[in-house]
C-alpha cells in the first residue's frame, strides 16, 4: 500500500492480513473475489495454466476444502480418487449435474418413490427442456433392460436407496452393472445414508449426490448439496462448469458448517441408527400400527438387500397407524418431545406427514401407486434418548 494516502483511503483498503501460524478450524473466507500479485498471475489462472481462486461463485478455499473432504469420504477405504462440486442446496446439486449430462432429448430412468421435489423437477422443470422422466420398477432388472431397448434415448438411470418416504431401496450394484452395460451413467442419491452407511461409487455407480443440509450438516443449520464422482476429468470440464454458470454455487458459511458437523458424524450416525431400530422394532409390535416402513426391520421387503449395501439401516422410516389419515393427523398433533418439521437429519427427531408437505404436488395416483399414501407418517430419527423418545411415541399414539 502506497506510504502516504487520505485517511478515508487507507479505510477502504484491506489490511496487511496478521497469521503467523495455522488456524486450527478451517476460517470462513468471506470473499467474493480474490486478488492477484500482477497481472501475469491472474492470466495464467483464467488460461488454466496454474491453479488459483479468482471469484467466489468458481470456488473459495473454504468451498474447495469441504468439497475435498466429502468427496474423499464417498471413497473412504478405496485407492480411488473422487472429485466433488459444492451447491447452494441438494436440489441444485441434482438440477446441475442433470444438466451436465444431458440434453433435449435424452429421457432418465427412474423410480415414483423418490422425493417429491426431485419428482416434480423432472415433471415440471427439466420436461419442459424435453428432458423426460421414465418411471419404472428399480428392483425388476427384466423392466430396466425392456426400457433401456425400447427407448435408446434413456441415458441416466436416478435413484435413491432407501427411498424418500417409502424407504424402499434398490439393488446399488445391480443397477451400477445395467448402467454400464448399457452406457447409461447411475446416479445415486445418498443423502439417507451418508458415505458413513453406504458408498454407492465403490459399487460403481457413476455419481452420488446429496443433501448435505441433512445427515452430513446434521444440526439443521445450514442448507447445501454436493455432486461428487471418480471420473475427475468430467467434474472438472462438465459439472464444475455447469454450476459455475448456473450459479449453483455454495457459500462459504454453509461449507463452514457442513466442517462443523462432520466431525461427530460417525457419532451422530450410530446414535441414529440404534434409536431407529429401537423405535422400528416398538411401533411395529404396537396394535395400533398397521404397518412401518424400516429397512432393517426383516418383514420390510428389501431387507435383504438394505443388508447387503449398507453398514447399518440409517435413521429413517415411515409409517402408518390403523385410524390412517385421522389418526395420523391426531398422533402427529400430541408429540412433545418429537418435532414437526418439514426436513430430515438433524440431532431431533422430526416428523412429517408426506402427503401433505413433501409429496403435496406429486399426482395422488402416482404417490398411491408408490406406497405414498395419505395415512404414512414419516419418522426422522434423532439423538435423544431412546426410552424418552419411544414414551412420547407410546403417548401420542395413546
Amino acid at each position: 500500500m502506497p506510504s502516504k494516502l487520505s485517511f478515508g483511503s487507507f479505510c477502504v483498503h484491506e489490511a496487511e492480513e496478521v497469521r503467523n501460524t495455522k488456524p486450527h478450524v478451517l476460517p470462513i473466507y468471506a470473499t467474493s473475489s480474490f486478488v492477484f500479485e500482477d497481472i501475469e498471475e491472474g492470466m495464467d489462472i483464467f488460461s488454466g495454466k496454474r491453479t488459483g481462486h479468482v471469484y467466489g461463485r468458481y470456488g473459495n478455499p473454504t468451498i474447495d476444502t469441504m468439497q475435498n473432504k466429502l468427496a474423499a469420504l464417498e471413497v473412504f477405504g478405496s485407492d480411488l480418487k473422487a472429485s466433488g462440486v459444492l451447491c447452494s442446496s441438494g436440489m441444485s446439486a441434482i438440477s446441475t449435474l442433470i444438466l451436465a449430462c444431458l440434453k433435449a432429448g435424452d429421457k432418465v430412468l427412474t423410480q415414483g418413490n423418490i422425493y417429491g421435489g426431485t419428482t416434480e423437477l423432472f415433471i415440471k422443470i427439466l420436461a419442459k427442456f424435453s428432458i423426460e422422466p421414465i418411471f419404472v420398477d428399480l428392483n425388476n432388472e427384466t423392466e430396466i433392460e425392456e426400457a433401456i431397448k425400447a427407448k435408446p434415448s434413456i441415458k441416466m438411470i436416478y435413484f435413491e436407496t432407501p427411498a424418500n418416504p417409502t424407504l424402499a431401496c434398490v439393488d446399488v450394484k445391480s443397477i451400477a452393472e445395467l448402467g454400464k452395460k448399457h452406457n447409461v451413467l447411475t446416479v445415486a442419491d445418498n443423502t439417507f445414508c451418508t458415505p458413513y452407511l453406504q458408498q454407492p461409487l465403490l459399487m460403481g455407480v457413476d455419481f452420488v449426490v446429496h443433501s448435505t443440509t441433512k445427515f452430513l450438516n446434521g444440526h439443521g443449520n445450514g442448507l447445501a448439496g454436493i455432486i461428487i464422482s471418480t471420473d475427475l476429468d468430467f467434474m472438472k470440464a462438465k459439472v464444475w462448469q455447469a454450476m459455475k454458470l448456473l450459479g449453483t454455487n455454495c457459500n462459504p458459511f454453509d461449507a463452514w458448517l457442513i466442517n462443523n458437523g462432520l466431525k461427530t458424524l460417525e457419532l451422530r450416525m450410530d446414535r441414529h441408527c440404534s434409536n431407529a431400530m429401537a423405535i422400528a422394532t416398538f411401533l411395529e409390535a404396537h396394535p395400533a400400527v398397521a404397518k412401518v416402513n424400516y429397512p432393517g426391520l426383516k418383514s420390510h421387503p428389501h431387507h435383504s438387500i438394505a443388508k447387503k449395501q449398507m453398514r447399518q439401516f440409517g435413521a429413517l422410516m415411515s409409517f402408518e397407524l390403523k385410524g390412517g389419515f385421522d389418526a395420523g393427523v391426531k398422533f402427529m398433533n400430541k408429540v412433545k418431545l418429537c418435532v414437526l418439521a418439514p426436513t430430515l437429519g438433524d440431532v431431533d427427531t422430526l416428523v412429517l406427514h408426506p402427503a401433505s408437505s413433501s409429496h403435496i404436488n406429486i399426482p395422488k395416483e402416482l404417490r398411491e401407486k408408490n406406497g405414498i399414501t395419505d395415512g404414512m407418517i414419516r419418522l426422522s430419527v434423532g439423538i435423544e434418548n431412546e426410552a424418552d423418545l419411544i414414551a412420547d411415541l407410546q403417548q401420542a399414539i395413546a
